[in-house]
């Protein structure tokens, strides 16, 4: 079945790099889980699973470093699960009383070509198919709906999105290569109370980041 390709593209991008704990520093390429979490923006469904397999570059790599105002904070869970049992509850933050500044090294300029399969789940949807999903998908992306508006890597950083449906005649990417490093692939959340993160040796070749599959022995925990 032929994945399905996605330009996604913007001014601004933050992969964020899990090990810096204070300020944030973005990959230097896409991460799997980012492109991911844009195809799921455009369609969403609990008998559907988007698998990356492959990460273009399609811009050379761009860095600027900005200082901006963040929350502090984050409601606490207990607060919330508090307020579904009863009803009510305060869990509001005030951004004047939890603000600080905090300084960032992220991507600008950024364009990436993603490709993905959709996988079907029939024991969740027995009366569905993966053509109906397949087609679905097709039509909100050629029209440019999507569920929530896809982002890259942080949520005010939001995403252009265009569907392409014949990858072979758009421009190639850069013509670059180099080690990334480990690269944050997905989060595994076999235990949903513990979502613990998994990395593989990702590379950049002649622009392109070939994506392992999840159960390989690249992916490591």
């Amino acid at each position: 079945m032929t994945p399905f390709c996605l330009e996604l593209s913007g001014p601004f991008a933050c992969f964020t790099r899990p090990e810096m704990k204070v300020e944030r520093v973005s990959y230097d390429v896409m991460t799997p889980s980012a492109a991911r979490a844009c195809f799921e923006a455009v369609l969403w469904k609990p008998a559907i699973r988007w698998h990356v397999r492959r990460i273009e570059v399609l811009r050379p790599i761009q860095w600027i470093n900005l200082r901006r105002n963040e929350v502090a904070s984050v409601v606490s869970t207990r607060n919330v699960t508090a307020a579904m049992k009863s009803g009510t509850g305060a869990l509001g933050l005030y951004i004047e009383d939890d603000r600080q500044q905090r300084a960032g090294l992220f991507l600008c300029d950024v364009a990436y070509r993603v490709h993905a399969d959709l996988e079907f789940r029939a024991d969740v949807d027995p009366e569905g198919s993966l053509a109906k999903y397949r087609e679905m998908f097709a039509r909100r992306a050629r029209k440019g709906q999507c569920i929530n508006q896809p982002y890259l890597g942080c949520r005010e950083f939001a995403a252009r999105f265009r569907l392409i449906d014949d990858p072979d005649a758009e421009p190639p990417p850069v013509a670059e290569a180099r080690d990334l490093g480990f690269m944050l692939h997905d989060l595994d959340f076999s235990n949903p109370a513990d979502p613990m993160p998994r990395f593989f040796r990702a590379r950049l070749e002649n622009g392109v980041v070939n994506i392992p599959a999840w159960d390989s022995e690249e992916v490591r925990g």
